[in-house]
């Protein structure tokens, strides 16, 4: 059995907690290790903060207030993808390790975070007219004794 689930959220602060709580509920239903959990939880909330800063801004008809995660657990591994309607990573830093912020900045560490806590990550731009960025990261999953979904 797999899990997968999407959500189209506006960008706004509020829905991060939102995206992250989905998660862990879901997790949790599947019998998912409460320390695994943590960590992809702590990596998607960074991901979509990152949307709601810097998505983009929407337009008069309502476009590009928005962005997207998506989650898919099955087998062994969860995935994540968080894509937003933004500018998009500059040229260059779409494919490369994200750089950490200096020690005296109160933001930018969030993408280095990501990278500590998932096995796989890849931050990369939409294709097409709209654009905008995504960031995606899968963990390799434990499960706890009792886990419905573990794969024996």
């Amino acid at each position: 059995m797999s899990i997968l689930w999407s959500l189209h959220l506006r960008r706004e602060a509020a829905s991060v907690p939102l995206a992250r709580r989905l998660l862990l509920g879901a997790m949790d239903a599947a019998g998912v290790d409460p320390d695994i959990s943590f960590d992809l939880s702590v990596a998607l909330s960074e991901a979509c903060a990152n949307a709601v800063e810097h998505g983009g801004a929407a337009s008069v008809d309502g476009a590009g207030g928005d962005y997207r995660v998506t989650a898919y657990l099955d087998g062994e591994r969860c995935r994540i993808e968080v894509a937003d309607s933004g500018p998009g990573f500059p040229a260059g830093r779409a494919r490369t390790a994200a750089r950490p912020a200096a020690g005296s900045a109160e933001s930018g560490r969030g993408l280095c975070l990501i990278e500590q806590l998932a096995d796989h990550v890849h931050f990369g731009n939409r294709p097409g007219a709209h654009g905008g960025a995504v960031v995606s990261f899968d963990k390799i999953l434990k499960w706890r004794e009792d886990a419905p979904l573990s794969v024996v």
